[in-house]
């Protein structure tokens, strides 16, 4: 196997010494791609920090351990529903439900066992998180059939992705619902430019097979749409700032990560293979610059 991801996973690390079957339930969880939990993950910690109740580490190791099996339930419940649809496109067709090792069965079952550590992680928060929580269920279940039925299933997976920030949130407080409504807002857009970054590696396989994505829908204005994306997410963040602490000193703290999303707009070049998932891989970066950013404005003066 190539050091490059060609099947869309690495036989790598702990994962490749593991036998045969457990280590296509990880890659069907795909445990062997941290990227996707971190970035299920940060907006928990965005949430989390800019209600402004310090570290919370014993509730951040929750969040990390619910992003990481939620994640995977997800990955679980998209490889059952996108099999066939998988066995068309190259870099998904060795898939371990796609190509047959992983039986539904046994892929259903590995599910519910995910989607029961993500039951015990629910029961660690307060009431009014854990129905916020819950808010996302149809939202998930949703998602897979978006890239048959729009141009735009990277909108609903902004919707998604992102509900970490106001689970986070309510997690501490239930009040100032504009700073949170404009954060996730933000958050969405964030995950939009993202997640069309990622999907440039499979346009022409997805249009051979009849699936939308806004990398297709945008053709040669890609570039352009990441800078909108990006550029809209930054604005939204500092408009949730602003309503939680109305200081022009708190909006300095997203430099960093407003500085990153441009790097990313600046240098994509969708003709190079290899650019694109570099530029996605490192909104692991930007998850945790926008983190600190929130833990600042959250926590300065208290």
């Amino acid at each position: 196997m190539s050091d490059h991801i060609v099947p869309d996973s690495e036989h790598r690390g702990i994962i490749a010494r593991l036998p045969q079957l457990p280590r296509d339930l990880a890659m069907l969880a795909r445990f062997d791609r941290p990227i996707g939990w971190w970035l299920l993950f940060w907006p928990c910690a965005w949430g989390l920090w800019l209600a402004g109740a310090g570290f919370q580490w014993a509730l951040l190791g929750w969040f990390l351990l619910g992003s990481i099996a939620m994640r995977g339930a997800g990955c679980v419940y998209n490889d059952i529903v996108d099999a066939d649809l998988d066995r068309q496109v190259a870099r998904t067709a060795s898939r371990p439900v796609a190509s047959g090792r992983v039986s539904l069965k046994l892929a259903w079952g590995w599910l519910l066992f995910l989607c029961a550590i993500g039951l015990v992680v629910l029961l660690q928060l307060r009431w009014q998180a854990q129905l916020v929580a819950l808010g996302s269920i149809l939202l998930v279940a949703a998602y897979p059939f978006m890239k048959r039925i729009t141009w735009w299933p990277q909108a609903w997976l902004g919707l998604v992705f992102t509900w970490g920030a106001p689970v986070g949130w309510f997690a501490m407080r239930s009040d100032n619902l504009d700073a949170i409504g404009a954060l996730y807002a933000g958050a969405m857009l964030w995950c939009i430019g993202y997640d069309t970054i990622y999907a440039l590696q499979d346009r022409e396989d997805d249009a051979l097979v009849g699936i939308k994505s806004s990398a297709l829908r945008l053709g040669g204005k890609v570039q352009a749409g990441v800078w909108l994306f990006y550029g809209g997410a930054v604005a939204l963040w500092a408009l949730a700032f602003w309503l939680w602490r109305a200081d022009w000193l708190a909006l300095l703290a997203l430099l960093p990560v407003a500085g990153h999303l441009g790097w990313q707009a600046a240098t994509l070049d969708p003709s190079d293979p290899d650019n694109p998932l570099d530029r996605f891989r490192s909104n692991r970066l930007a998850g945790f610059l926008m983190a600190a950013a929130c833990f600042v404005v959250g926590n300065a003066g208290s």
